[in-house]
């Protein structure tokens, strides 16, 4: 079963949040967002290493990130843990379950954060009411099904610092769509979490970031990332091809 929430806070408003444009429809009318505002359940708070659902537990809710970041992973039946993705503030976390009714993954928080919940029978209700609520939920199953497609491409094709350099990209181009920072950011998860997600051993990521740091194409301080040179970076995924 999920870890209970250490804590909870008031009810979110979405018509109020600064992440609004990143999770909702941008196009909602006034009374729409009042319908959605009634839609949200209490935020709840998570600690670093907090669970908020485990593989096997049911499927009652979506989740919205509003502050922090979670990794999702499965266990294998050697009690190897694969990590298949990393969630960020304005991402909605728990499509993995909708078909099923069940989580096929767990979502452990990587540091103190905030979601949102979203009970999806009320979900499915209101989008029969809101079209353009459920247009832009099928907008997010696809560009889930399209990340998808870009791991197997990592883990097909790519070489170590091919896989790395695109991770780097990927994480740039969504703290660029969150008006932050997109070239200095801090990586809330271990070189040992970026390699099960990218398919490769702790010793080639961290030779892998060494590499491009003598190259001078980012510079690393623990886990904070400055990317140097972005036009580099990105030639890095197409320099064997």
């Amino acid at each position: 079963m999920a870890l209970p929430a250490p804590a909870s806070q008031p009810k979110s408003i979405c018509s109020n949040c600064n992440l609004a444009e990143l999770c909702l429809p941008v196009d909602l009318t006034i009374s729409e967002l009042q319908l959605l505002d009634e839609l949200s359940a209490v935020k709840r708070s998570f600690s670093r290493g907090d669970y908020l659902y485990r593989s096997g537990d049911k499927f009652r809710s979506l989740f919205a990130i509003h502050s922090g970041s979670f990794k999702t992973q499965i266990l294998h039946e050697d009690g190897r843990e694969q990590v298949t993705g990393f969630q960020m503030a304005g991402e909605i976390i728990g499509l993995d379950a909708i078909s099923t009714d069940i989580h096929a993954c767990e979502a452990v928080a990587m540091e103190k954060s905030i979601v949102c919940e979203l009970p999806f029978n009320k979900l499915e209700e209101l989008s029969r009411v809101i079209p353009k609520l459920q247009r832009h939920l099928h907008k997010i199953m696809s560009r889930e099904i399209v990340r998808d497609q870009g791991i197997m491409l990592l883990l097909g094709s790519m070489r170590a610092e091919e896989r790395l350099a695109a991770f780097l990209l990927n994480l740039s181009q969504r703290y660029a769509m969150r008006d932050l920072s997109a070239t200095q950011f801090q990586l809330s998860m271990s070189r040992q979490e970026i390699g099960s997600y990218l398919g490769l051993k702790l010793e080639t990521v961290s030779r892998a970031f060494s590499h491009f740091q003598e190259e001078g194409i980012i510079l690393v301080k623990v886990r904070s990332v400055e990317i140097l040179n972005l036009a580099r970076l990105q030639a890095c995924i197409n320099s064997s091809r």
